[in-house]
C-alpha cells in the first residue's frame, strides 16, 4: 500500500486533471494486453486498420509484462486544458538520464530500441507517439475527453455535496482517506509512505485503468490514475441508420465513398475501385472530411482516408 500523508494545506490542493499524452501512454497497455480491457475492444477494433501505419516497436517497449508503463509518457497535467502537442514537445526534451532511469525502473534494463544515439531514439519515439495520437486517438478524443470530463464533474459534485473524503474513497475500492492519510492499495504490491509536503495530489480519470495506478517513481509529484465512470457506454452503438436515407442525405457518390472507407484507402485506389476519376473522388473526399465524416493521414506520398466515429455511425449497415 502507498500512503500519502497530507497536511491541511495538501488536502485543499487536491485537484483533478486530464492528460492526453498520459491517456495514450496508458492506452498502450490495451494494445499489449487487449484481453484485460474488454470495455475498449470496440476502440481497438476501430484502430486495427491503421495500426500498421504506426511504428509500434518503440511504443511496445514502453510497457512491460507487468503492465507497467514508463513514467515519462504519464505526465502530471500542468493545467485542466492540457494539449497533446504541448506535452509531446516537453517530452522531446527528455534527458538521457531520465529516459534511461524510467525505462530501467520498468524493464530492469533499457530495451534495444532505445539504445544508441539518444537524439535518434527520442525522435523515433516522438514520431511514433505523434502517429499513434493522430491515427488512433485524435479521431475519438472528443468522445474520450467527454467521458473523462463527465467523471471529473461527477466527482466534484460528490465532493461539494458529501465531502472530499466521500469523493476520494469513491474513486476505487482500493483508495481510502481518513482526513490525513490517502491510502492506495496497488495490484503491483508497491508500498511506501510519502509526505506530500505542498506538492499537491493530482487525480486523473482514465479509460485504460481497471483499478488504480500511480507513477512507478515514488519521488515524482503524487498522481493517482483511476477508472473513469461511464466508459462502458462510450462505444454503445446508436440505432442503425436507414441506408436509403443516408444515400438521399449524402448523395449516391458520397454514400458509396463512405461505405468503401471501412479501411484506409487513397483517392487513387478508391477511383480504381469505383470506376471514376481521381479528381472527382478527391473533391468528394475533401467534402466528407470537412463535414467530419472522414479522417485523413499522410502515409509516404499518399493521403489515406478512413471513416471517423461520426462516419462510422452514419455508415451503419451500408458500411459493412
Amino acid at each position: 500500500m502507498m500512503r500519502y500523508v497530507l497536511a491541511p494545506g495538501d488536502v485543499t490542493a487536491i485537484r483533478f486533471g486530464i492528460s492526453p499524452l498520459s491517456e495514450l501512454g496508458m492506452g498502450l497497455r490495451a494494445l499489449r494486453f487487449p484481453e484485460r480491457y474488454p470495455l475498449q475492444r470496440p476502440w481497438m477494433d476501430r484502430i486495427a486498420a491503421v495500426l500498421p501505419l504506426v511504428d509500434l516497436e518503440p511504443l511496445q517497449a514502453l510497457v512491460d509484462e507487468r503492465n507497467w508503463v514508463a513514467d515519462f509518457v504519464n505526465p502530471r497535467p500542468a493545467s485542466p486544458l492540457t494539449v497533446f502537442d504541448d506535452e509531446l514537445a516537453a517530452l522531446a526534451l527528455i534527458t538521457p538520464q531520465r529516459l534511461r532511469t524510467d525505462l530501467e525502473r520498468v524493464h530492469g534494463d533499457v530495451p534495444d530500441v532505445f539504445r544508441g544515439d539518444h537524439a535518434t531514439a527520442v525522435r523515433r519515439m516522438i514520431d511514433a507517439l505523434a502517429a499513434m495520437w493522430r491515427l488512433c486517438f485524435a479521431p475519438s478524443w472528443t468522445r474520450m475527453r467527454a467521458v473523462l470530463e463527465a467523471d471529473v464533474l461527477y466527482r466534484g459534485r460528490i465532493a461539494a455535496g458529501a465531502g472530499l473524503g466521500t469523493a476520494l474513497t469513491g474513486l476505487s475500492s482500493r483508495v481510502t482517506f481518513d482526513g490525513r492519510h490517502l491510502d492506495v492499495r496497488l495490484a503491483s504490491g508497491l508500498s511506501g509512505v510519502r509526505q506530500v509536503r505542498g506538492e499537491g495530489v493530482t487525480l486523473m480519470p482514465s479509460m485504460f485503468v481497471n483499478r488504480v495506478c500511480i507513477p512507478a517513481d515514488d519521488t515524482l509529484p503524487p498522481v493517482i490514475m483511476y477508472p473513469a465512470r461511464g466508459q462502458g457506454a462510450m462505444w454503445s452503438p446508436a440505432a442503425a441508420p436507414d441506408a436509403g436515407a443516408v444515400r438521399e442525405l449524402l448523395g449516391a457518390a458520397r454514400a458509396a465513398l463512405l461505405a468503401a472507407l471501412g479501411e484506409p484507402a487513397s483517392s487513387t485506389e478508391l477511383a480504381l475501385r469505383l470506376g471514376v476519376t481521381t479528381s472527382a473522388v478527391n473533391q468528394q473526399l475533401r467534402l466528407l472530411a470537412r463535414a467530419g465524416l472522414l479522417n485523413r493521414a499522410r502515409y509516404g506520398r499518399s493521403v489515406l482516408y478512413y471513416r471517423s466515429d461520426l462516419g462510422e455511425s452514419l455508415a451503419g449497415p451500408a458500411g459493412t
